[in-house]
């Protein structure tokens, strides 16, 4: 899978370009990081990496070591996953994240930008340099102890974001918000689980389809104000240095700056939505070869292909392409 100069003729020969997509938690599969992890390659190198520092931090904070269990024979489900302790979920979320980042880099370089969806900046702030492996693995977990408190669930949509609204109005789903729009197609709703029942039947009835989310918290709403502030608060702790590659965020809108305020930027995942075509067009204005889905799904992918089809530009998401060319 190589980009040629015959693709893209407006570009002079040279290795591709490309900028990496880190999704949220909506879409994350323990089976397939197992399954593409295949000994002697660059990705089990990659990963073997990965965790030895993710697991400096469940050491630390009296978990199981992740590296030999998703690695060895016999990987856990995701529900044997969540049940073993506290944020180990989303440990293995962030350490994949990291481990099809650096496997990309190691055969395609280092790329152009990054792009963070929801919690999916931890891990994108942490490629570029702005957070250790192990302090995005500490934000990884200090997020997981705090989503515990977050009261609710979250639903996705398979409508545009306007036909949401009219679904939430006609549920009189007054609490529940829309929390993502990932493309012109789907979106995701965050709200109390009596608000989301009654908004997916009313989706049924007019045809639209819907899907709770599992996972047993909610996010991207207003109401978890206090939750933001406690997350901030624990991030704190931690050394923030210059991005040395652009950082894109689907809730701030924008690419982050020298001036911003990371750890208030990260905790408002909490309380503000995240909307994906404005960050995806942006990022396009880099003119990148190829787009990457640094995560273990490809919904963030589909997407960036519907989001960006005028771009003509390759997305992929490597760990569900059996013959992608690492």
């Amino acid at each position: 899978m190589r980009i040629s100069s015959a693709q893209r003729p407006d570009r002079p020969s040279r290795r591709p370009s490309s900028v990496h997509l880190f999704p949220g938690q909506g879409d994350f599969s323990v089976a397939a990081l197992a399954g593409a992890v295949r000994p002697g390659t660059g990705l089990a190198t990659a990963a073997r990496q990965v965790f030895e520092e993710v697991d400096q931090v469940t050491a630390e904070r009296g978990l199981p070591r992740l590296g030999p269990w998703l690695l060895g024979q016999r990987p856990p489900s995701g529900r044997e996953l969540a049940h073993a302790g506290p944020g180990l979920a989303q440990l293995a979320l962030y350490g994949a994240s990291l481990t099809v980042h650096r496997a990309l880099c190691a055969s395609w370089g280092e790329p152009s930008a990054v792009v963070g969806v929801s919690f999916g900046e931890i891990a994108a702030l942490a490629s570029a340099g702005v957070l250790t492996v192990p302090d995005g693995a500490r934000a990884a977990h200090d997020l997981a102890l705090v989503l515990a408190g977050c009261p609710g669930g979250l639903t996705l949509l398979s409508c545009p974001e306007p036909s949401a609204r009219r679904l939430l109005e006609r549920a009189g789903a007054t609490d529940t918000v829309v929390a993502v729009v990932n493309d012109d197609r789907s979106v995701v709703l965050a709200g109390p689980v009596s608000d989301l029942a009654r908004v997916e039947k009313t989706a049924a009835d007019q045809s639209v389809p819907a899907a709770r989310l599992r996972l047993p918290f909610s996010s991207h709403h207003p109401e978890l104000t206090a939750q933001s502030e406690k997350f901030a608060a624990s991030l704190r702790a931690y050394a923030f240095a210059p991005a040395r590659l652009p950082v894109y965020s689907a809730v701030a809108g924008r690419r982050y700056g020298p001036d911003d305020d990371l750890p208030r930027r990260l905790a408002d995942c909490l309380t503000l939505p995240a909307v994906v075509p404005t960050v995806l067009h942006q990022v396009a204005e880099h003119r990148p070869d190829v787009a990457f889905e640094a995560g273990t799904g490809s919904a963030l992918a589909a997407s960036a292909r519907r989001v960006l089809a005028a771009d003509a530009l390759p997305v992929h998401a490597p760990l569900t392409e059996p013959d992608f060319a690492w």
